[in-house]
């Protein structure tokens, strides 16, 4: 998909990192924008912020289907057409596997996974019948390519988001359509992803204190999610000229790929799992959570 102007871009977790600046670039483009988000504040300040560019805003929780659908709705009823969609908004949680309790698993999947499966499951036909070029951006991480102590919920979500975007690929390119795929796997960036619980709903909340382990995880996301230097910005650019160059794999860090590269070599020589911070020591969680 090369010419961008006049199209139309479907941004959930618009409000706020990687979709903000997303929304922010597609408006520079010329496109018209569709932004969802939970949070009613962040969605009107970028609606604001980007007065003079046609778009609507759409409370949405991506969790729910019927939130999704209503999604799809707005966007034909407002605009005839989808064009771009970025199934975008995900959120974060940390702790030793065992420790996390249902309601972490729920919150965490059915943001970061069931949030993509709806949008394809609706904006997927809907392009197919558009029968024109258009592309689809699946939000994952470099936790979809590897496995980190400590981020066992995230890790699950985001290898599903990478499958579920190959899979994807394939299905597509067997229905001979017009549509492009890219999974986005940034590393840690600045976003606001550690604030996440913000918007989690109430009756999905613990009640229970953290456990050390998962004080130790919410810690350490914190301290490398700010200290990023490869700004969401930066990353928003990136997945553009993706969509552009129609690529499929969209890495922030590509410096990540020696240790995507090592754990290739493990399940190759069927040997037990490297250590993911081989070639990063210094951001090793702590032993003895």
């Amino acid at each position: 998909m090369q010419e961008l102007g006049g199209r139309v871009a479907v941004i959930t977790g618009a409000a706020s990192g990687f979709g903000r600046e997303f929304a922010r670039l597609g408006a520079s483009q010329g496109m018209k924008l569709v932004l969802a988000d939970v949070d009613r504040e962040g969605l009107a300040a970028l609606e604001r912020e980007l007065a003079g560019t046609p778009c609507i805003t759409v409370l949405t929780d991506v969790s729910r289907a019927e939130d999704i659908a209503n999604l799809a709705q707005r966007t034909m009823k407002e605009f005839g057409a989808a064009h771009l969609l970025f199934n975008n908004a995900g959120v974060g949680s940390g702790g030793l596997i065992w420790e996390s309790s249902l309601a972490d698993w729920q919150w965490v999947l059915g943001v970061n996974l069931w949030g993509v499966i709806h949008g394809v499951r609706e904006f997927v036909p809907l392009m197919l019948a558009q029968d024109c070029e258009c592309h689809i951006v699946n939000t994952a991480s470099v936790a979809g390519l590897l496995s980190p102590p400590g981020m066992g919920v995230y890790n699950v979500s985001k290898h599903a988001v990478v499958t579920l975007s190959e899979t994807l690929f394939h299905d597509l390119r067997l229905a001979g359509s017009k549509i492009g795929t890219s999974v986005l796997c940034p590393a840690f960036v600045p976003t606001g992803i550690h604030q996440s619980e913000r918007n989690r709903p109430d009756e999905l909340r613990n009640t229970e204190p953290l456990t050390a382990s998962q004080r130790m995880a919410r810690d350490a996301t914190a301290k490398a999610v700010t200290s990023g230097r490869v700004t969401a910005a930066q990353v928003a650019e990136l997945t553009f000229e993706a969509i552009r160059a129609n690529r499929f794999y969209v890495l922030s860090h590509p410096k990540i790929l020696d240790s995507v590269g090592l754990r290739l070599q493990d399940i190759l020589a069927l040997r037990n799992p490297s250590d993911p911070f081989t070639y990063k020591p210094g951001v090793a969680p702590r032993s003895g959570a």
